[in-house]
């Protein structure tokens, strides 16, 4: 790992005294290659109380296997029917009351997008969005999914414990959320109106974006093209989200998006409350 990421981590790891829990999102782009580029070291660091993993590319059993005995987490995944597609995987160092694995619709539930933990204090979901795909071939789905999702988590939220939506939403929300938004404005998969206004539709119904609620003016990206050095120019887009269903946003102490780690096309965002 750089010096730099040891440095950012280093100062992000010892959890503020006012601040009891730490949450981390984070699309690894292939968890078994992620474990080999040092994500070990990076839990380790960082030293969350919840990690959500998006693309996994893996099994629920080899998922587990490639965080075995990083700090003392259970972890619970979800696995896409296709082999090494999609994926994601809740770990956590409180054993969770209850896990569901899907949002209980057949038609979205076969690429292992979703997976919800729920702990004694806090509900957690973690996403993996579908992606519009080259020509916006899949945007209609996407349509679909992004209307499924929010029913499923809306429907959570009308329980009695605070409801955490997290992962990869796949879509820049504003312009200042991608750095080049009238290049890509309904051309380019995650930036279309129709993805825009679906995760519009979904704060609209009583979400917070947690990262934007504390630094509305702050421009940071969360991923970024793995070609003509994109994450070098610092040319990316903000599409990694922690969102909380509203009224927990008074306890968020923190929210923060780690540019500096490395081990995949995107880096870890989360919050501290």
């Amino acid at each position: 790992m750089p010096t730099s990421s040891r440095t950012l981590i280093a100062g992000i790891g010892a959890k503020d005294h006012l601040c009891a829990m730490k949450l981390i999102s984070f699309n690894v782009n292939g968890i078994r290659a992620s474990v080999g580029k040092g994500l070990h070291a990076t839990l380790h660091q960082l030293d969350a109380d919840i990690v959500c993993f998006q693309e996994t590319k893996a099994t629920p059993e080899q998922v587990a296997t490639a965080l075995g005995g990083v700090n003392g987490y259970h972890v619970h995944a979800n696995g896409a029917l296709k082999a090494g597609y999609s994926g994601t995987a809740i770990a956590s160092k409180e054993k969770p009351l209850d896990v569901q694995r899907g949002i209980g619709v057949n038609e979205h539930d076969d690429e292992g997008r979703v997976v919800t933990c729920v702990f004694k204090d806090v509900v957690t979901v973690c996403v993996y969005t579908p992606n519009s795909g080259e020509g916006l071939k899949r945007l209609s789905y996407r349509e679909k999914w992004d209307a499924a999702f929010r029913a499923y988590v809306n429907n959570l939220a009308t329980g009695k414990l605070p409801v955490i939506v997290t992962g990869d939403l796949n879509v820049a929300h504003q312009p200042i959320d991608i750095a080049r938004p009238k290049e890509n404005y309904n051309k380019t998969s995650g930036y279309t109106q129709q993805e825009i206004d679906g995760l519009s539709s979904l704060l609209d119904t009583g979400w917070v974006d947690t990262f934007r609620h504390l630094h509305p003016g702050v421009v940071k990206y969360s991923w970024w093209s793995q070609r003509l050095g994109a994450r070098a120019k610092n040319v990316g887009w903000r599409i990694d989200y922690v969102l909380v269903n509203k009224g927990f946003e008074k306890q968020v102490k923190n929210a923060f998006i780690l540019n500096e780690v490395m081990g995949s096309d995107h880096c870890p965002v989360g919050i501290e409350w």
